[in-house]
């Protein structure tokens, strides 16, 4: 599609558009833009699928002001105009800064970011001062529409224009389904949607079909074969898992630390934990990491990141959607994503909007088919490199690990945490069928992982770990840094070599040893103790039965005989054969 600019356009846009436009430096419309701005101008509907980093955001905000600001009657103050949901509080906090960056200049509309990490009381005070356009998150807006009773935000919403879902399929991924449903029975049915994702799925279709009133699909590809943009560089690189860790900390070193990486895992806890020991290895450029738990902290993170200059985001998938940081080199994913459409995604945070980047996948030996799997199913070309892994390097990554775990024993907790968090999340990977935790070394992955011992788990039963060496250390010997915590271990720990039951905690009481034959006697004991209540308990029913039926019986004929006995006292006192004192009489009157 031809580029154009933005007075190219058949609709005039607003000086104070044009202008914004041109002080973030959008000069020309991309193709995603030039597709969906005049179709929502027009009054249409709009679903949209673009590849990642191809500027959906301003195809969406840029006719939301210009539908908002050409209505003839002026907004009031608590009149809702405009709702775009998104499903990060990061998207969303990076999509209210930009249309921050257009209201300087249209001071007639004002607008609320609803996201967690405040209470419903403090986003009913920002309601109450003004808004006229909603950024929010599901979850928060579907919150405050039912509960918020404060501030009665339904009934501000029913001169809605424009309804926009960002990452419209990376919102039902989420499980927001539900809540959209809510959200939409809230809003009046004439009105504008936009749908705007970088992929699209069957959940999609059903929500496309369901919410907008025959809308216009518009597909934006810059060619048919890729769903990345041309100027990514898709690599991959095969390791073994032991050396894994070594060949990424050789690789950064190699490239320099004046640039920007984000590194992609699959667990928080992995995060947690290799965020800590990748500062150490690395400590001449600064180290950030986010995942999902971090809940209030992660804004904060994510905000420091984006105006270094360089340094290194560890992240999981809660950072692979819609999150436009610039000048991302080198995107790094150190385990492949737990869904196919999410290492699009993850590639997507580099090479945005025109600009080059680079991604790289860490595979095991055993994982190589899976770069046959996302050619066929996300039509993505990877390019295999060659590492050779550094001995050196392998051992400097294992000695500091085991030694960080040694001098503080939360270390050593993170470090099992996340191995076991990795291996559970490996067991449940999308892709099993090539993806298969039976066919990795274990011993060797718990070497990358840089363990003392190994934990304790279901998945290692029966596997062979030979390969793992840990030091020649009690672990128990291992104290925490923090003198209160070690404090509560100790004590802890002393009761539990008294009693061999660890206090506060059931699942780890010591068992009592017992011979086969007395195990099986007493679940014997069981079933037989339990057959006989059960019969006990229909023999009680059934005689309660028996007997309630017979006194049913006795019932029904004794009233029988009185209903009888009256008949035939009222056909006598009819007849005149007894006298009104004799029929009072009988009758007890």
């Amino acid at each position: 599609m031809k580029t154009q600019k933005w007075e190219e356009l058949d609709v005039r846009l607003s000086d104070s558009v044009l202008k914004t436009l041109k002080k973030l430096k959008f000069f020309n419309m991309t193709p995603v833009q030039t597709a969906c701005i005049p179709l929502l101008l027009s009054g249409k509907d709009v679903a949209a699928e673009a590849v990642t980093g191809s500027g959906k955001t301003l195809a969406f905000l840029v006719p939301l002001l210009e539908i908002l600001q050409k209505r003839q009657e002026k907004w009031k103050s608590m009149e809702v105009g405009a709702i775009i949901v998104s499903p990060t509080r990061e998207l969303a906090t990076q999509i209210s800064e930009i249309l921050g960056e257009f209201l300087r200049r249209i001071p007639s509309l004002k607008q609320v970011l609803l996201v967690g990490g405040t209470t419903l009381q403090e986003d009913a005070k920002k309601l109450k001062k003004g808004v006229n356009i909603i950024v929010a998150t599901p979850g928060r807006l579907e919150d405050i529409l039912s509960n918020c009773t404060s501030i009665h935000l339904s009934l501000c919403v029913k001169s809605l224009e424009l309804l926009v879902l960002d990452e419209a399929d990376r919102l039902l991924d989420l499980g927001f389904s539900a809540s959209l449903d809510s959200i939409l029975s809230y809003l009046p049915r004439l009105r504008r949607t936009g749908l705007f994702s970088a992929t699209q799925t069957k959940e999609l279709q059903q929500l496309i079909r369901a919410g907008l009133r025959n809308p216009a699909l518009i597909i934006v590809k810059e060619k048919s074969n890729i769903s990345t943009p041309v100027n990514l560089n898709n690599n991959y690189i095969i390791v073994q898992p032991e050396y894994k860790l070594s060949v990424m900390i050789d690789f950064i070193r190699s490239k320099g630390f004046q640039t920007k990486y984000m590194i992609f895992l699959s667990t928080c806890a992995c995060v947690d934990y290799f965020s800590q020991i990748i500062k150490t290895l690395l400590p001449l450029i600064d180290i950030f990491a986010i995942h999902g738990k971090m809940k209030s902290k992660r804004y904060q993170v994510f905000n420091e990141f984006r105006n270094a200059k360089s340094g290194i985001l560890i992240c999981t998938d809660v950072m692979a959607r819609g999150i436009d940081i610039s000048e991302v080199n080198w995107v790094l994913q150190y385990d492949p994503p737990s869904t196919a459409s999410s290492f699009v995604h993850r590639c997507g945070r580099t090479a945005r909007i025109g600009n080059e980047g680079n991604a790289l996948l860490f595979l095991l030996e055993t994982e190589d088919a899976y770069v046959d799997f996302i050619k066929r199913n996300q039509k993505v070309e990877l390019h295999r490199i060659e590492i050779e892994p550094s001995e050196d390097t392998m051992e400097e990554c294992l000695k500091r690990m085991r030694a960080l775990q040694q001098e503080d024993r939360l270390m050593f907790d993170k470090a099992n945490r996340a191995f076991v968090a990795y291996v559970q999340a490996y067991s449940k990977h999308e892709c099993s069928l090539i993806l298969r935790l039976r066919d990795i070394d274990l011993g060797k992955l718990a070497m990358g992982f840089g363990l003392l011992k190994m934990p304790r788990m279901p998945e290692l039963k029966g596997k062979n770990v030979s390969f793992f060496i840990g030091p020649e250390i009690d672990v128990n010997t291992i104290a925490y840094a923090n003198k209160q915590r070690e404090s509560h271990r100790m004590e802890k720990l002393t009761k539990y070599r008294n009693t061999g039951v660890w206090p506060n905690n059931h699942k780890r009481r010591q068992k009592q040893t017992e011979s086969w034959s007395e195990a099986k006697r007493r679940k014997l004991e069981k079933q037989e103790k339990r057959s006989k209540r059960k019969e006990k308990k229909k023999l009680k029913q059934q005689l309660l039965t028996v007997s309630g039926k017979k006194r049913r019986k006795r019932i029904n004929e004794e009233d029988l005989e009185d209903l009888a006995k009256d008949i035939a006292l009222m056909k006598k006192f009819k007849r005149k054969k007894i006298s009104q004192e004799e029929f009072d009489t009988a009758f007890g009157i």
